[in-house]
């Protein structure tokens, strides 16, 4: 991405967006604008950029949902990081379907994406804004000879920013360009790896882990990156580190989980009668649940203003006959649903089972129809008192980008692969919660569809099948994979996305994925 090289050095300072997270309420630098050198010049302006940090992954500019969005030539709903990331980690999976008629948007299910794919190269494009942002703040910061009290603990935070996008990086495209606050500005950087990525990212993490700047866990207020996300994204990395490098790494993996079971999280169980507890982390209100949510993306109907992230994806579940007040938004927009192979993994009395059958087909006969296909209502922009968000066009649901109860999932997964850790009691906690009996023992197969019950729309479900071998190829299908109704085999070059065409072209360093 040819932006990468100037992103670096330009910043500024925002005027309609405020950020919500933890105590950062303070208007954001939008990264676009002008030079740091001149609006890096105070404690309240490092405070600042640090929010537009974060804002980077809520929104998709700076100036609110019908502002200018930070990537230039693309919808600003299309472009914003979450819904990119849903895009590439649940429509090209079994777990959902959109039956819209946006550019390539089909393509993502029928897994036929080419390298100038519109929406792979909007979320190429976000997932460097955030590394560039990043760089630029490290940089500045390390630099500048002002002196402040939580100078150390902003350049950490940003680092773990960093680090979230370098790990969407390596997942989704394996081989990238790279940079940090070290290298040349305006220069085309170099690719990377996909197993020199994880190196970098697991020295990266494990330092942020060890550095006494970085927040402990849940010390710094809630949405704020701390020892517990670096943590979990290290915990991920280990537990893909087959796929990334061809090397397991269980035990690693396992060593990490166990410290993050003692770091104070737990299962949210608690419920104001109703919704249920597994629901209640999906609501307008889930900041009451940072008992279990350990790093959110933050909503807010009139503040923090996106037609990505939850907005996104409540709106585009909503359609047909349901009704848009269940939900508590004003309209739906008629786009998300579930496969069928998908749905029949849940037990009625599961409180995970959380979708509109009533008026729904189950098969989906035509990926067009939104009355094909069940639909979505995991989020929503109700209360778990039963009221309603701030607003109906805008919803206040936070989106919940990592949870205890998926730490508890990957120990399960790394016991049933011979790591030394107490998986069946992880499992079957998740299991309780959601009012399910408990297992007398762990598969490979019960975890994987425990993990989809689990973990549905949270943007896990395209890594996971990848590390299970059941992305690709004929060893399991849903309707209209390969783009055929009953399914079909898939090639596994499939498994990365393509370097944007734009971007390699731009930056002679860069060569293209196998297979594209």
């Amino acid at each position: 991405m040819k932006k990468i090289n100037y992103i670096f050095s330009i910043i500024a300072l925002a005027a309609a967006l405020t950020s919500c997270v933890g105590d950062l309420n303070v208007t954001p630098i939008d990264p676009n604008a002008n030079t740091a050198d001149k609006a890096l010049v105070s404690e309240e302006s490092y405070t600042q950029y640090l929010a537009g940090l974060y804002t980077g992954f809520a929104t998709s500019g700076y100036y609110g949902a019908n502002g200018s969005p930070s990537i230039s030539g693309l919808d600003g709903g299309a472009s914003q990081y979450i819904r990119g990331l849903f895009h590439h980690s649940e429509l090209t999976t079994d777990e959902a379907v959109c039956g819209w008629n946006d550019q390539t948007i089909k393509n993502f299910h029928y897994m036929t994406w080419t390298t100038d794919d519109t929406f792979i190269y909007a979320f190429y494009s976000r997932i460097f804004m955030q590394v560039s942002a990043s760089n630029e703040f490290i940089r500045e910061a390390k630099a500048t000879n002002l002196a402040f009290a939580n100078k150390e603990e902003y350049i950490a935070e940003a680092r773990v920013v960093r680090a979230i996008a370098y790990f969407h990086a390596i997942d989704n495209f394996g081989n990238v360009p790279f940079a940090d606050e070290t290298s040349v500005v305006g220069q085309f950087p170099e690719q990377i790896s996909r197993a020199d990525l994880f190196t970098w990212l697991e020295g990266e993490l494990k330092d942020l882990i060890n550095n006494s700047a970085l927040a402990a866990p849940r010390a710094n207020g809630y949405a704020r990156a701390d020892k517990g996300v670096a943590k979990f994204v290290l915990a991920k990395l280990y537990l893909n580190a087959e796929v990334y490098t061809g090397t397991a790494r269980w035990d690693d993996c396992a060593s990490v989980l166990a410290d993050l079971m003692d770091d104070g999280y737990s299962l949210h169980t608690s419920t104001q009668g109703v919704y249920s507890p597994y629901q209640e982390l999906f609501l307008a209100d889930n900041d009451r649940c940072s008992d279990e949510i350990i790093f959110a993306i933050e909503q807010d109907g009139i503040n923090t203003t996106s037609y990505g992230a939850t907005n996104y994806l409540i709106f585009a579940s909503t359609g047909g006959d349901m009704d848009p007040d269940l939900m508590g938004i004003s309209s739906g927009w008629g786009g998300l649903r579930t496969t069928p192979e998908f749905y029949d993994k849940f037990s009625s009395n599961d409180d995970r089972n959380l979708f509109y059958t009533a008026t729904q087909q189950k098969s989906i006969d035509d990926i067009g129809e939104f009355t094909n296909g069940y639909a979505f209502m995991k989020f929503s922009n109700r209360t778990s008192d039963g009221g309603y968000g701030k607003e109906k066009g805008f919803v206040d649901t936070d989106f919940p980008m990592m949870r205890y109860a998926d730490v508890l999932l990957m120990a399960a997964e790394c016991a049933a692969r011979g790591a030394k850790i107490d998986g069946l009691t992880a499992f079957n906690q998740v299991r309780a919660r959601a009012g399910m009996p408990a297992a007398n023992g762990l598969s490979l197969n019960d975890i994987i569809d425990e993990r989809g019950r689990e973990l549905y729309q949270e943007c896990w479900r395209r890594s996971d099948l990848i590390r299970f071998g059941l992305f690709t190829g004929s060893n399991y299908l849903w309707q209209w994979k390969g783009g055929v109704q009953v399914g079909t085999t898939v090639p596994d070059y499939r498994t990365l996305f393509p370097i944007p065409d734009s971007d390699r072209l731009a930056n002679n360093n860069l060569s293209q994925n196998q297979g594209y």
